[in-house]
């Protein structure tokens, strides 16, 4: 199992940004950001693969860019253009498979969560 720990969750209004943090015991071949909202299904965000390849949702093409810093086993979200409907609990989460999707059931390791709330 990977652990991992989110931060950098918060409230801000539309259009405004903010920068995820997921801090892990090390990192794996894919590591994907995911979000829930009330009342909704867990979501794919973005993903990213140890050689760089990155995928997003189309909600958020363009507003959001994920990275990571595998030397201090850090993966991040920055996000702008802030909407109220990216308004969700953000998860980090990790796979130790050899491939990389946006399927929640590919990954095993989740982190706790961090809220993330845009206001109009």
């Amino acid at each position: 199992q990977v652990q991992l720990v989110e931060s950098g969750g918060g409230s801000v209004q539309a259009g405004g940004s903010l920068r995820l943090s997921c801090a892990a015991s090390y990192c794996t071949y894919c590591m994907a950001w995911f979000r829930q909202a009330p009342g909704k299904e867990r979501e794919g965000v973005a993903y990213i693969t140890t050689g760089g390849t990155t995928r997003y949702a189309d909600s958020v093409k363009g507003r959001f860019t994920i990275s990571q810093d595998r030397a201090k086993s850090t993966l991040y979200l920055q996000m702008n253009s802030l909407k109220p409907e990216d308004t969700a609990q953000y998860y980090c989460a990790a796979t130790r498979e050899t491939r990389c999707s946006m399927q929640t059931d590919l990954f095993t390791s989740w982190g706790q969560g961090t809220q993330v709330t845009v206001s109009s």
